[in-house]
């Protein structure tokens, strides 16, 4: 089934990506993802992928792949805090059917395919090797909503490599995703 929900006024489907960036808040581990988030290239360091129903999501993080629920229509992480053991800010949502010319029919069921294979790798542990993004015994965040994509046809990498580091390309950077997709951030 295709869910539909708003995070901090965006509309988002089943299967659409909320971007994120590390830290916020005044509480320490805000602090600690902050200066985690300054590693990673891009302005986009998380990629959570939007399940539903209401504020249902799965993400690849600090607790390995899970699912959890927002609590409400604004993006609030440290009320998540618990949930996920991280600290970030929106910073937009990435709606990669956008624009490819689908069917209804073809999106729904690309929708639907995304969510059933983000929430049958709930309980994998967090990928640490990055430059191993076609593994499907552990995830980091871009990966999951990339692999997810990749079974539908559909590629979020663009291989990009780090300056200077060759070999790279084979990263699937939360902002190359941000980049491969139609997307929107909030007003």
């Amino acid at each position: 089934m295709v869910y539909s929900f708003e995070i901090n006024g965006l509309s988002v489907k089943t299967g659409d990506l909320i971007c994120t960036v590390d830290g916020g808040g005044p509480v320490i581990p805000g602090e600690i993802w902050r200066l985690i988030g300054k590693l990673i290239p891009g302005d986009v360091d998380h990629v959570v992928v939007y399940i539903g129903p209401e504020g249902r999501c799965v993400e690849a993080g600090a607790r390995g792949v899970i699912s959890f629920e927002t609590n409400s229509s604004v993006w609030n992480s440290a009320s998540m805090l618990d949930q996920r053991l991280m600290v970030d800010q929106l910073y937009g949502v990435a709606y990669p059917l956008d624009d490819r010319g689908l069917s209804m029919e073809q999106e729904s069921a690309i929708r639907e395919n995304v969510s059933e294979y983000c929430l049958a790798q709930v309980g994998k542990p967090y990928n640490i090797n990055f430059l191993d993004s076609s593994t499907e015994n552990a995830f980091y965040c871009s990966q999951l909503a990339y692999n997810a994509y990749l079974k539908n046809g559909i590629d979020l990498n663009t291989d990009k490599e780090v300056i200077g580091i060759p070999g790279t390309g084979s990263i699937i950077f939360p902002q190359e995703v941000w980049e491969s997709c139609a997307h929107k951030r909030p007003v």
